[in-house]
Parts: C-alpha cells; structure tokens; sequence
C-alpha cells in the first residue's frame, strides 16, 4: 500500500510554521510521500469554492493520512465529506466544526453529513486543549468526537501552534 499524508496550516499559516516541517521530515524518513501544500485562501475563501480546488490538487486513497492543524483542521471535515474514497487516517488538531471564536470562519460549512464524513475515513482522532486561546478548545473536540466516534485526546497543549515538535502525532500515525 501507499503511505502518503497530506499536512494542512492554519488559518493565517503556512507550512513552514510550528511542528509542520518536523512532522513533513519525520514522516518523510518513516517512508511516507509528504505533501504539505501552501494554501493562503484557507479560511478566506468560503468553503465551496475552495474545497474544489484541494479535492484537485491532491490524489486520495486508503493510504492516505490526513493532518489538519486548526483551520486546516476544519478544513478535513468538509474535505472527508466529499471524498469518493476511504483514506486511512485523519487527525484534527485544534480542530473545531463550529465557529470557535467571535471571528469569521469560511472554512466551516453549514451544516454536515457526519455519516458521509465517517465513511471516508478508517481512523480520526481529535487533539484538543481545554486552555485554546481561539476557542479551538475541548468542547469543539467532544462535539466532533461525539458525532463521529474516533479518539479524543484532551491535552494541555493551548492552541498547539507554540511547538517546534510534536511527538505525540509521530505516535499516532500508523
């Protein structure tokens, strides 16, 4: 099989911010094809016209790992929803699927097929603080995670975006 992940910014970010790169080379040195994409219209854009522009920039399939970091991370649900295929793992950190804070948030759609979501993906977890400073918080985690089952992980972490690594995603990803 394939191993390939795919690792989304945030809001605002890019792939040269945080734990992104020490995850791209780690990744990279486990054997997997990394794709860490620059995406300046993440979270400007409204969600439908931006999902079709990453749907074809990148190739899915059941080896892919998905990595979301805050927008990045809302940006996964809406991604997983329209997969036409089951990718092995996605892993939300700092995730949210409702508006965390009292800024816009065009990534986020209306409304969600959780069922559609859970088809397209073998293994999600959720990594969330209950100290996020953007409100990307644990009570975002437990929604998501009781909607869509997977693992949720509380950690004291903040927003996640204060870390040059993050052992704990090398872990997790199979």
């Amino acid at each position: 099989m394939n191993r390939s992940a795919i690792i989304f910014h945030g809001t605002g970010a890019n792939p040269d911010v945080c734990w992104l790169p020490w995850l791209r080379e780690r990744l990279t040195e486990r054997g997997f094809a990394v794709e860490a994409p620059h995406y300046p219209g993440l979270n400007v854009e409204p969600i439908d016209a931006f999902l079709p522009e990453v749907l074809a920039n990148h190739t899915f399939d059941d080896g892919t790992v998905l990595v979301g970091h805050s927008g990045g991370a809302a940006l996964l649900l809406a991604l997983l929803q329209h997969l036409d295929v089951t990718v092995a793992q996605a892993i939300l950190v700092a995730g949210y699927a409702t508006e965390p804070n009292d800024s816009e948030e065009p990534v986020l759609q209306r409304d969600y097929d959780w069922a559609a979501i859970k088809e397209h993906v073998r293994d999600l977890v959720f990594i969330n603080s209950p100290a996020d400073p953007y409100g990307c918080d644990d009570r975002q985690g437990r929604a998501m995670f009781d909607r869509l089952g997977g693992t949720l992980i509380i950690r004291n972490g903040g927003h996640y975006d204060d870390l040059d690594s993050f052992e704990l995603l090398d872990r997790l990803i199979d």
